[in-house]
């Protein structure tokens, strides 16, 4: 069936019309030429009350053009992504080949975190980056928006947050403050919205809170001498009434169900709690003994706060060990090494969501010749292609059956200490964002690494056509490596 130069688009059920804008657009942004029509169009979205999971769809390529049937908005809109992808595949002018294709995700949790602390990103690669998870499939974007070297959202009751604490980045403690607006801020949940990307929100606590403190000082629980100010004070009943505060501006921002408070590394930073006498006193009247009981101590308040704001938290796998309640509580398991916190978090009933560095966090390098981002410590391990596609396996979880119903996804995470530029963080996503998205969609028994290994041919002519600096695996030399930042120093 040969594909029309100009390609028109109907919706036979009103609810799927909505959509219809949205797709020309995109289809325009890879040079296609695309128009909605009332008459019978092309491709045309029909309502189909056989699915009942929202995200399920049926794609149909005939010798007259293609339909797209789903349940739900969701389901219609992944379509039109198979469908998008068919024809960036082919081009206007050529042909498709018949086929009827049923279509369902393996995981309803299908993520990409980034962090704009560590270097400041901003709303026009943020949108970009939405555009292409869309075209992925992928529908939760972890927007890590706080930590030590920035803060990175602006807060209305507390404006020092940004004037002061979003000055500075990894590589130049005095560049000028970079933040999002709470305009932009909703801007962008706005337009993940229009492509069914849920965005979630990090306010990190009670660690990797320096820049808060460099705001706010008043809230620091101190830390140690490479982390300095790097905690909250739990002590102090005006730390629960200031993150508070900030939660509940974070709240109306964020339609999303969730919020997640980091909880990760606190004894980075938390030797100064033994120290602090209002800390001492806490422990003594709580009964409480150790720090540990002491971080714990701040993630339950934290918790029952969010509850009452009608919102589910989500804590990296530290969190597991808290206490934290399992009806209201998401964990993330992002250490590999530690699988006992998997193993814990499935055991106690929490619902989970797979991100290990190893082979998911996207700043870790893609090639053995790539000298910029990390590689694990031990044995110099990285995360290649091949290696995002095949995840999740017992293989990735030394052992541990991921087959309960509490693992609700998989999600890569970028973290951006070596990442400064636009083109270096695409350059460090793509085309693993392919392979995550594979890895996040489809079941294992319908894996095939050497037909994905295929397909990406077309899918880097795609990253071409739309200006994506991208590793190409296949031919490392013909993509040398972005270089990462160089640390500025103060003189």
């Amino acid at each position: 069936m040969s594909v029309p130069k100009v390609i028109t688009v109907s919706a036979v059920s009103g609810e799927f019309s909505p959509l219809i804008s949205e797709f020309v657009e995109s289809l325009k942004k890879f040079s296609i030429q695309a128009k909605k029509t009332e008459k019978k169009g092309w491709i045309q979205l029909v309502r189909n009350t056989a699915y009942h999971n929202p995200e399920e769809y049926r794609l149909t390529v005939s010798a007259v053009g293609i339909i797209v049937e789903a349940g739900c908005a969701n389901g219609c809109f992944y379509g039109l992504q198979s469908a998008l992808q068919l024809i960036n595949g082919t081009g206007t002018g050529g042909s498709l080949p018949c086929a009827v294709i049923g279509d369902a995700p393996r995981y309803g949790w299908r993520g990409l975190m980034l962090d704009e602390s560590r270097h400041f990103v901003g709303k026009a690669e943020v949108k970009k980056l939405l555009d292409l998870m869309a075209f992925h499939k992928l529908n939760k974007f972890h927007w890590h928006l706080t930590d030590s070297q920035g803060w990175r959202i602006e807060i209305k009751r507390y404006p020092l947050l940004t004037s002061v604490g979003a000055i500075g980045n990894l590589t130049d403690p005095d560049a000028p403050a970079q933040y999002y607006t709470q305009a932009e801020i909703a801007e962008i949940v706005q337009y993940a919205a229009d492509r069914f990307i849920e965005v979630i929100p990090e306010i990190d606590m009670p660690g990797h809170a320096t820049s808060a403190i460099k705001a706010y000082p008043e809230f620091s629980g101190g830390g140690s001498k490479q982390y300095p100010n790097f905690t909250f004070n739990p002590g102090k009943e005006g730390t629960y009434t200031f993150l508070t505060n900030i939660l509940k501006e974070i709240i109306a921002l964020f339609p999303s169900r969730y919020i997640h408070i980091g909880g990760d590394e606190v004894h980075f930073g938390n030797e100064q709690w033994n120290h602090l006498p209002e800390i001492r006193e806490l422990m003594k009247a709580q009964g409480l003994e150790g720090l540990v009981t002491v971080e714990h101590y701040f993630l339950n308040r934290i918790s029952d706060s969010i509850r009452v704001l009608n919102k589910t938290v989500i804590g990296w796998d530290e969190v597991v060990t808290a206490g934290l309640p399992v009806s209201n509580t998401m964990v993330m398991w992002w250490r590999q090494e530690r699988p006992e916190q998997l193993e814990k978090a499935i055991n106690k009933g929490y619902e989970i969501v797979l991100c290990p560095r190893l082979p998911l966090y996207l700043d870790f390098v893609q090639h053995s010749s790539h000298k910029y981002g990390r590689k694990w410590s031990k044995g110099g391990e990285y995360a290649p292609i091949e290696k995002v596609y095949h995840f999740p396996s017992m293989d990735y979880t030394s052992g541990i059956s991921i087959s309960t119903p509490l693992i609700k996804g998989i999600q890569g995470n970028i973290w951006t200490e070596t990442i400064h530029t636009p083109e270096r963080l695409q350059f460090m996503i793509f085309p693993r964002l392919s392979a995550l998205a594979e890895a996040a969609w489809t079941q294992d028994k319908s894996k095939n690494y050497e037909n994905f290994n295929m397909r990406m041919d077309k899918m880097m002519e795609v990253y071409k056509k739309i200006g994506i600096v991208f590793f190409n695996y296949k031919d490392p030399e013909s993509s040398p490596e972005v270089a990462g930042p160089e640390k500025k120093k103060r003189d």
